[in-house]
């Protein structure tokens, strides 16, 4: 198990909110010196269209900085993952985190099935997981029914908690109705605070470990250590006064939560 850096960790500083973005490049260097050794590129679609050559050089970067790769994108559409296999080969890459629904694309869940039955065959020839993430727009349930047809080590889930209570699933059934196939792990934390007014509240992240992410209880049901399962770390940052608080804010969060991972890490091997 490895703990990761996610390009959701750079939300702000890779966007056009700040004078001068940070590239894909300069987060690997930026992860490389915080002494993490995985990074998924996730829901950065510039990378698809990227020539082999250019996506070489990104692989000899991840190299030299001893950086594992994984990938992460939306979508089921069939032509649309034949292009990250190709990407995974060409970056080495074994994890692919993927949605039931993309931007243009939203399946039923019997043309979800279908769809997976038709690729599944070529992630496992190529030796890539398949992790498809809980998020409010498929509840967990329905989302395993689809995943459960298919008893393949190279389909799973990338398990996020957070992501689900917008739908009113509480983390723990969905961590519960998926432990038993997840494949890779969001480590996000979240509250709720109320509005001006006390006119309702805002579902929002905070640092880790200070939110209502019961982190205990999901390593104990997911067992990520003995399942080989990487933790990647995300936020949901709001946006703070200006871009140069959020940039400090984004850094200091990323920092609290790699340090939070490693602690418990210690405390596992004790």
């Amino acid at each position: 198990m490895a703990i990761g850096l996610s390009t959701y960790a750079f939300f702000w500083r890779a966007s056009a909110r700040v004078s001068v973005p940070m590239t894909l490049a300069q987060m690997l260097e930026k992860t490389a010196d915080m002494g993490v050794t995985l990074f998924q590129i996730c829901d950065y679609p510039q990378i698809e269209s990227w020539s082999d050559a250019e996506l070489i050089t990104l692989r000899q970067q991840a190299d030299t900085l001893g950086i594992q790769l994984e990938l992460g994108t939306r979508g089921l559409q069939t032509a649309h993952l034949q292009r990250y296999l190709h990407l995974a080969q060409v970056l080495q890459v074994t994890v692919i985190r993927s949605m039931f629904n993309s931007a243009s694309h939203r399946p039923t869940l019997p043309e979800a099935a279908a769809l997976i039955e038709s690729i599944l065959p070529a992630f496992e020839r190529q030796q890539v997981r398949l992790c498809l993430e809980t998020y409010e727009q498929v509840n967990s349930a329905q989302m395993m029914s689809v995943i459960d047809r298919f008893p393949s080590d190279y389909l799973g889930v990338c398990l996020d908690p957070a992501n689900c209570v917008a739908a009113l699933e509480l983390p723990q059934q969905v961590v519960a109705n998926t432990a038993h196939r997840v494949l890779n792990l969001h480590i996000k934390d979240f509250a709720f605070s109320r509005q001006e007014g006390w006119v309702g509240f805002t579902l929002t992240g905070c640092p880790l470990g200070e939110g209502l992410l019961d982190y205990d209880r999901l390593i104990d049901q997911v067992r990520p250590a003995e399942r080989g399962i990487n933790q990647i770390v995300e936020h949901w940052l709001p946006w703070q006064q200006d871009a140069e608080s959020t940039c400090q804010r984004e850094a200091e969060w990323t920092q609290q939560s790699v340090d939070f991972l490693r602690h418990k890490q210690l405390q596992e091997s004790v």
